[in-house]
């Protein structure tokens, strides 16, 4: 069965979209990078290396990874950003794959919950990838709600990333993420069925 690549923005409703699909499609295989990558940064290793990148004081006294104030760094700092990700996302990527490979003869689906998807080459490893998306106003408000900062802040954060139009061109599919739960259960149900009407073979690319 497929591979299902899930991305979109930050705060335009990715993890929403994913347990609406879990709901209607409770038998499919889940990858999620955003746990990956929590689980990755305490490990030995991983804290060795961002110590190496972003110095001692990204830690707390008890030698914790002071994650709220590497989230602060690299969200002002496009260069410490890519730092951090040469660390995680191979680590990430190898996993994911295992994973999408290990299904590939499975009679059920595999979703992969996947933020930085296109900017990583991801989507080549996807027979299918859906983009959520919202509005930027409703964007940059859940933002603001849910990490409790001002709007120039979520704004930064938001532009720190790909333009989300991008990564809607290159979408095969677009979940519209403006309304409410029901709505976008809809959306999930109605992609479901789509998907579940096809032969899947290896999608071509060009």
């Amino acid at each position: 069965m497929p591979a299902i690549g899930i991305t979109g923005g930050i705060a335009t409703g990715k993890s929403s979209f994913c347990e609406r699909l879990c709901e209607v499609l409770p038998v499919a295989k889940f990858f999620n990078a955003d746990q990956a990558a929590h689980a990755l940064m305490g490990l030995p290793e991983v804290k060795q290396e961002i110590r190496e990148k972003f110095g001692d004081s990204v830690f707390s006294s008890d030698e914790s990874l002071n994650r709220a104030k590497l989230r602060a760094i690299i969200f002002g700092d496009a260069t410490k950003k890519q730092a951090l990700e040469r660390i995680l996302h191979p680590r990430i990527r190898r996993q994911w794959r295992a994973e999408a490979k290990k299904h590939r003869n499975s009679p059920d689906f595999f979703l992969a919950d996947i933020p930085l998807l296109y900017e990583t080459g991801g989507e080549t490893l996807c027979d299918r990838v859906v983009v959520v998306a919202c509005s930027y106003e409703v964007q940059v408000a859940r933002l603001m709600k849910r990490m409790s900062i001002e709007a120039s802040e979520a704004k930064q954060m938001i532009n720190s990333q790909m333009p989300l139009e991008e990564k809607i061109r290159h979408a095969d599919h677009v979940a519209w993420n403006n309304g409410d739960r029901a709505t976008l259960a809809e959306q999930a149900r109605f992609l479901l069925a789509l998907w579940q009407k096809q032969a899947w073979t290896k999608k071509q690319r060009h």
